[in-house]
């Protein structure tokens, strides 16, 4: 049986994120949290393989011990177990520490719950939006890695292949490759399924396995947290909002509103070409 490990994050809701002008870094304090939406779909395409052809689904998240609700609602859409890595060890990590964690921690998912053939990866997170932690974690565990697949064609367990379809700036690319693999989710891939009541009825009483430093004994410290992570965030700005006026046109009917509005933008368009030519 296929064994697959879902990597995913808990992030802050992009509709309520702020910025703490005097360090820079994100305010999470009261910000509700979400599952970043790409790690979704990396999930629901896991969930797929499973209801096709058999798999174990196990999930994966390095944050802190709220991020268990995360888990709980991978648990409730139908993954078999769930792994959370926090301590305050691995706090601040940027892209290259997280990379080296989440890579220790699939690894040692192998050495638990037996070889992992695929990992699946949201192409990238809302909060970070770089696109590095998926690659870096196939760069680490030595695996073929797809990135930006809108669509997984083939997954062939006897063969050990798998086909997908990367979505490109200028077509679609079809490429085929071996596992184990990392695979990064673009949204087009799928549509979320919901929970069901008894899979929800699971997840409230599940306990997600939680690991520390302290179960990583051969851990680099200095590759983890804020020591590990070279990157700094020299400045941030929230854009300001820009004022928009609106004019109504209220007609009697349809035809006359838009009679009305032609007349307004073929004027305003007159009014841009002779402030260009002046």
């Amino acid at each position: 049986m296929l064994h697959i490990v879902v990597c995913i994050k808990q992030v802050p809701d992009s509709r309520e994120i702020r910025i703490d002008p005097k360090n820079n870094t994100l305010i999470r304090q009261g910000v509700p949290s979400i599952v970043n939406f790409y790690d979704m779909h990396g999930l629901e395409e896991a969930l797929r393989i499973k209801d096709e052809q058999g798999a174990r689904i196990t999930v994966v998240t390095m944050g802190p011990p709220p991020a268990e609700k995360g888990l709980k609602e991978c648990i409730s859409l139908g993954a078999d177990d769930a792994v959370l890595v926090t301590d305050r060890g691995f706090a601040g990590a940027d892209t290259l520490a997280t990379s080296y964690v989440v890579a220790r921690t699939i690894r040692k998912i192998a050495e638990t719950w037996g070889p992992v053939d695929i990992v699946f990866c949201g192409k990238q997170t809302l909060d970070g939006d770089t696109g590095q932690v998926g690659p870096g974690v196939a760069c680490r565990l030595d695996l073929e890695q797809l990135t930006y697949v809108n669509k997984v064609a083939s997954v062939d367990e006897k063969r050990r292949k798998v086909r997908v379809h990367r979505l490109l700036e200028d077509g679609i690319e079809v490429v085929e490759t071996s596992m184990p693999v990392l695979i990064t989710a673009l949204k087009e891939l799928n549509k979320v399924r919901r929970a069901s009541l008894p899979g929800m009825i699971r997840a409230a009483r599940y306990k997600p396995t939680v690991w520390t430093t302290a179960d990583f004994p051969d851990l680099e410290k200095a590759k983890i947290g804020l020591k590990g992570s070279p990157t700094i965030v020299a400045k941030t700005w929230v854009p300001e909002v820009k004022a928009v006026k609106t004019h109504m046109i209220a007609f009697d009917t349809p035809e006359a509103a838009a009679a009305q509005l032609a007349d307004q933008l073929m004027t305003k368009e007159m009014q841009t070409l002779l402030d260009w030519s002046s």
